[in-house]
């Protein structure tokens, strides 16, 4: 039973590194490290910022994460680059929730295998629960945002706090450059061999190298990569915890137990399924046939609705990693909301749409 559980961590753990490290987290954090070091505070807080328009705001970051599709754990690098680079918290949780959770490339999927009326229901859900993280976590902690807005703003005495600051041209084309280089190797190679997708990798990297090396001094790269290395520190060590871990609780929980509890539509179901998608860990795409084989064993509409929603925006390496990037209290209060709305809204659908 022991070597069992550790056997199921450390081949979680093996596949995690073979198959998503190289082609999603290594341009996550490269793009999380450019964000910060070459988008100006002034241009973000404008768009994303705490100033900014509340409905803008949030509308903003979740239309820009519907085209971002990445996992629940390759988003956080790019959400604490948005959120260090002086986004709003609830735009940068937003963009945290949203990309996992209703990217296009997901949706897409859903309605291939599951149907298109799950999708759309999907969508619609999802971007409901994006305003209401938004809102929660703008209320939760809009002192300590004050504090922030306030922190950047006297940041810039002795060179004035410039409103209409933009990010120059041939930093935008870099950090496309690298958004592609995350984006194409599940885009451009959904099914086949995974070395075509290394390829696809290896070729925008290689683009993204000899742009910046044609365009940045060689202290621009530098403090670029510097703070991409900080990201990777502090983020990367933990992610491997986390899905160890689950691999541990997939080894020794039996899927025929959690088929048992989520039949129905029933809030008891769909707050399980919530559960078992809060903890698990889903790569994008992963959850849609995952999802699909449990319906045909018996889950519920509303339940398989809720597993769609915080299976792949949830898992339990992305808790600690946001609590270690965004702190214990930010990270609470994300992972509490969204598994209250998550039980709710399957339910809800489970009751209203598929009765």
């Amino acid at each position: 039973m022991l070597w069992d559980a550790v056997r199921g961590g450390l081949l979680a753990l093996q596949d995690y590194v073979l198959y998503h490290v190289l082609t999603c987290l290594i341009p996550a954090f490269l793009l999380a490290g450019g964000m910060v070091a070459f988008v100006p505070k002034e241009a973000v807080l404008r768009y994303l910022g705490i100033a900014s328009h509340r409905v803008v705001t949030f509308l903003s970051a979740a239309f820009a994460s519907f085209f971002v599709a990445a996992c629940s754990c390759t988003v956080i690098p790019v959400s604490a680059g948005v959120y260090f680079a002086g986004a709003s918290i609830g735009a940068a949780f937003i963009i945290l929730w949203v990309a996992p959770a209703t990217n296009v490339l997901a949706l897409t999927y859903t309605g291939a295998i599951i149907g298109w009326e799950m999708a759309v229901v999907r969508i619609l859900s999802a971007l409901l629960m994006a305003i209401a993280v938004g809102a929660v976590m703008t209320m939760a902690f809009r002192r300590e945002e004050m504090a922030r807005l306030e922190a950047a703003r006297a940041a810039s005495e002795g060179s004035p706090f410039d409103a209409s600051a933009r990010v120059q041209w041939r930093d935008i084309v870099l950090l496309f450059l690298i958004a592609v280089s995350l984006l194409s190797p599940n885009y451009l190679i959904r099914t086949g061999p995974y070395w075509q997708k290394v390829t696809v990798w290896a070729v925008g990297m290689v683009v993204v190298a000899v742009y910046a090396w044609r365009t940045k001094s060689r202290e621009e790269i530098r403090h670029w990569l510097g703070e991409t290395w900080w990201f990777v520190r502090i983020i990367l060590p933990l992610l491997f915890v986390g899905v160890f871990m689950v691999g541990v609780i997939g080894a020794l929980l039996p899927q025929q137990l959690v088929e048992k509890w989520v039949g129905g539509n029933s809030l008891r179901a769909s707050f399980i399924a919530t559960l078992v998608g809060a903890i698990s860990y889903f790569a994008t795409m992963t959850e849609a046939p995952f999802v699909h084989k449990l319906m045909q064993l018996g889950m519920g509409k509303g339940p398989a609705l809720a597993l769609l929603l915080t299976g792949p925006g949830l898992s339990l390496p992305n808790w600690i990693a946001i609590a270690r990037v965004f702190g214990v209290r930010k990270s609470t209060v994300y992972v509490v909301t969204l598994v209250v709305l998550g039980t709710l809204v399957g339910w809800v659908a489970g009751n209203l749409v598929w009765r």
